[in-house]
């Protein structure tokens, strides 16, 4: 397998005398969707937001396309895409006139019109992004994340909130951002979701990681689900 876009080697973190992540290593590869899974509090979010340049770890290696992402330069960032479940969008300001605005940070993708239409954007485009559903805002940080063709996608909870309809189109955008090769990191509390995307799956449990592999190789035969609460149980950690 070639090398990592996302490598992440022996990290440790603690929030006063609370270990977070705890010797923390798993990486994920261009052309593959990669679902990360774990209770709350499991670290999911710290590490996520370190990979994205938002946190510093405490010691260990965290490399996104080669670089330490806490001093990544601007042409670097503008390569990572970055869906937040919270925050990260201006309130004050029409969804379609944000997304334009993005599209004048990057290197002109033409993709704007594209993920209007996939994304059903014109039906609310001229809405203050704080009167919007939360649906609503899901598809504009999709969108936003996804304007500039990332090499690397962190998407939180991508289609959390979304009608049925709605999240067959965003999964359908998941594997598309997958098969153009970037590489897709998906945090999700949905089985069905991690089922339906993932190519390889982390599961986390109090800052370690408890399996990691194809969807296959770490149910081995099992649910999904019956794997995830047999892993993540008090008594596996490790």
């Amino acid at each position: 397998m070639t090398s990592a876009a996302v490598e992440i080697r022996d990290v440790v973190h603690s929030y006063g005398t609370t270990r977070a992540l705890d010797g923390l290593t798993w990486s994920a590869h261009a052309g593959r969707v990669t679902c990360v899974l774990g209770p709350n509090g499991a670290g999911k979010t710290s590490i996520i937001e370190m990979a994205e340049g938002l946190r510093r770890p405490d010691s260990g290696s965290i490399r996104v396309l080669g670089v330490d992402p806490w001093g990544a330069d601007a042409s670097h960032r503008a390569q990572v895409g970055v869906m937040l479940q919270d925050g990260g969008l201006p309130g004050s300001v029409a969804a379609g006139r944000f997304l334009t605005h993005l599209t004048r940070l990057y290197p002109d993708t033409g993709r704007l019109p594209q993920l209007r239409d996939r994304l059903g954007l014109a039906e609310f485009e001229k809405t203050a992004v704080r009167r919007l559903s939360g649906g609503q805002r899901q598809r504009v940080a999709l969108a936003a994340a996804l304007l500039p063709r990332p090499a690397v996608a962190f998407l939180d909870e991508p289609s959390a909130g979304l009608d049925p309809h709605a999240r067959l189109d965003v999964w359908d955008l998941v594997r598309e951002e997958r098969d153009r090769g970037c590489a897709v990191l998906v945090t999700t509390h949905s089985f069905e979701e991690a089922e339906q995307l993932a190519d390889d799956i982390v599961i986390m449990a109090a800052g370690r990681v408890v399996a990691a592999g194809t969807p296959a190789t770490v149910s081995a035969g099992s649910s999904l689900a019956d794997t995830y609460f047999d892993l993540t149980r008090p008594v596996h950690h490790r």
